[in-house]
């Protein structure tokens, strides 16, 4: 048999910290033709990601520009896709999670009647503006999808209520794979403010802070709490790599700019931010891959949105839903500041995202459905 021939598509930084493995796992798999295509829906931010796993892509869409919008990024990813598409000629088109580049890759392979995988299938909150707009990105990639790679066996069950059980394979999350590679123990930080921090000595609080849905009001009140706790807590130091985003530059220098424990900084590639969170206290963020990644590095999470897609880790207790209320913020994450109990209890629990072993188990589930092998694939128990 002629090898299966396996694209996969993203363009973000977190769809690609995620997918870089996944792509080397595929490349060395006998029966698999491994291809990698990027939207570069964020250029720099997904360079130094291909460039720290050595991934050269096959085909690059380039399609940032400046203030670009959801309209143009879909309809840019689905006319390069469509070229894309007609000249490699893929068996099965992977995309992953809820970017825009994942619901207009899942898109593109539909129009071209292309086998679609969708890595890291059925994390949903209900709500299809919260998450916005990656709830509703995810929900139609799973309608489109053919194969759908559920990370925890929650995720498989919200598919099931669905009515979505053929072609569902648990497997973990391929972010833990990455990990493996990132975090060292010696590592050294580009940036050099990260050198320079006791992380022994002070409580390093890693913030990150930019969802489209806590523009105005909710980014201030978190900004604001933020401040208090540096300002009521002289052993707290607080990093926060601000997003390129004008929006939350603006809001991150109006709060939080002048103080000289608050380390505003640049945007930090994969392997500084994974270290960093090895090393820091605890994280507060309204990201959804730092869920999964700080758990597996043994540090609580305070999570800056009113719900999460990824239940998971509140249910074990390693996370908290903080939400945007600027006294909640405040009043939890002092908990974790000044009561080593509760810190320690959410810094022993256990992380139910992964194993390290997710980019296997997905490169035998798609080997399984096209025949490859007649074993089921081994599924990921938490």
């Amino acid at each position: 048999m002629k090898p299966i021939r396996v694209m996969s598509v993203f363009g973000t930084r977190p769809e690609a910290i995620k997918m870089a493995p996944l792509v080397k796992t595929l490349s060395e798999r006998e029966g698999i033709e491994s291809l990698c295509c990027v939207t570069a829906q964020h250029r720099e931010m997904l360079d130094s990601v291909l460039e720290i796993f050595q991934i050269t892509p096959d085909f690059d869409l380039n399609i940032m520009e400046p203030g670009q919008t959801l309209s143009t990024i879909t309809t840019k990813c689905l006319l390069g896709l469509e070229k894309v598409f007609a000249e490699a000629k893929p068996d099965l088109v992977l995309v992953h999670g809820d970017t825009t580049t994942a619901f207009s890759s899942a898109l593109a392979a539909f129009y071209s009647q292309i086998k679609i995988g969708h890595v890291e299938a059925g994390l949903r909150t209900y709500d299809k503006y919260s998450p916005f707009p990656e709830e509703m990105n995810r929900t139609l990639v799973g309608d489109l999808a053919d194969l759908h790679f559920s990370p925890t066996a929650a995720n498989r069950d919200n598919l099931a209520r669905e009515g979505v059980t053929k072609g569902v394979f648990l497997t973990g999350n391929t972010v833990i794979d990455a990990m493996a590679t990132t975090v060292r123990p010696d590592f050294r930080f580009p940036t050099e403010i990260l050198n320079r921090l006791d992380y022994k000595g002070k409580t390093v609080i890693a913030v990150t802070c930019h969802r489209r849905e806590n523009y105005g009001a909710p980014m201030e009140h978190i900004m604001t709490a933020l401040r208090w706790i540096v300002e009521t807590y002289p052993q707290v130091e607080l990093v926060y790599p601000v997003h390129l985003s004008p929006v939350v530059r603006q809001a991150a220098g109006k709060f939080l700019s002048g103080h000289e424990r608050i380390h505003l900084i640049d945007p930090i590639d994969v392997e500084e931010m994974h270290n960093l969170m090895a090393r820091c206290s605890f994280v507060m963020t309204d990201s959804g891959g730092l869920q999964e990644e700080a758990p597996a590095l043994g540090k609580p999470v305070l999570v800056l949105r009113r719900e999460t897609e990824r239940p998971e880790a509140v249910s074990a207790g390693t996370v908290k839903l903080a939400g945007t209320d600027e006294e909640t913020v405040v009043t939890l994450a002092s908990q974790l500041i000044t009561d080593k109990a509760a810190y320690d209890a959410m810094a022993h629990a256990v992380n139910p995202y992964g194993d390290g072993h997710a980019c296997r188990r997905i490169a035998e589930a798609v080997e399984y459905a096209f025949g490859l092998r007649t074993a089921v694939p081994e599924q990921f128990q938490a």
